[in-house]
């Protein structure tokens, strides 16, 4: 089974490029709160830049717990793919300075990874629920 859930990993991480547009959900106490934004994947690292202010970034520093939904497409055909992570706002000067000089739109909102209203968010995943396209049934996995 070892060698399946690895495989899997593998085709679900297949799915994500540079910079995809998710359903990001945070908690706000108990009401949760959906809003689209852009995923950025440098390596093996998911990320979500934002505001310093944003609603976000004072939810996930209340509770870690977040999730996102990617839809995939082909043809007329869907898929998805929801991830359960822990959210976690980037410290790094380095991180934060490699996303930023790497993904273009960020430019038109903060002058430079030093801008105190630029905050980069990491997700880390725990675990996937796949809906692969065409598919009608989703399968679970833990990472």
């Amino acid at each position: 089974m070892s060698g399946d859930k690895e495989k899997l990993r593998k085709e679900i991480w297949q799915n994500f490029v540079e910079q995809q547009h998710v359903f990001f959900a945070t908690a706000d106490g108990d009401q949760p709160r959906l809003r689209p934004v852009t995923l950025i994947r440098i390596g093996n690292r998911l990320l979500v830049a934002t505001g310093a202010g944003d609603a976000k970034v004072r939810q996930i520093k209340q509770n870690p717990k977040t999730e996102f939904c990617l839809l995939l497409e082909k043809g007329e055909k869907k898929g998805t793919i929801r991830a359960q992570c822990m959210a976690e706002v980037v410290e790094d000067k380095k991180v934060k300075t490699d996303a930023y000089n790497k993904i273009p739109f960020m430019k038109d909102f903060w002058f430079s990874p030093e801008d105190p209203h630029y905050t980069l968010i990491e997700l880390r995943p725990e675990g996937f629920e796949y809906m692969r396209i065409g598919s009608m049934e989703a399968i679970k996995i833990k990472i």
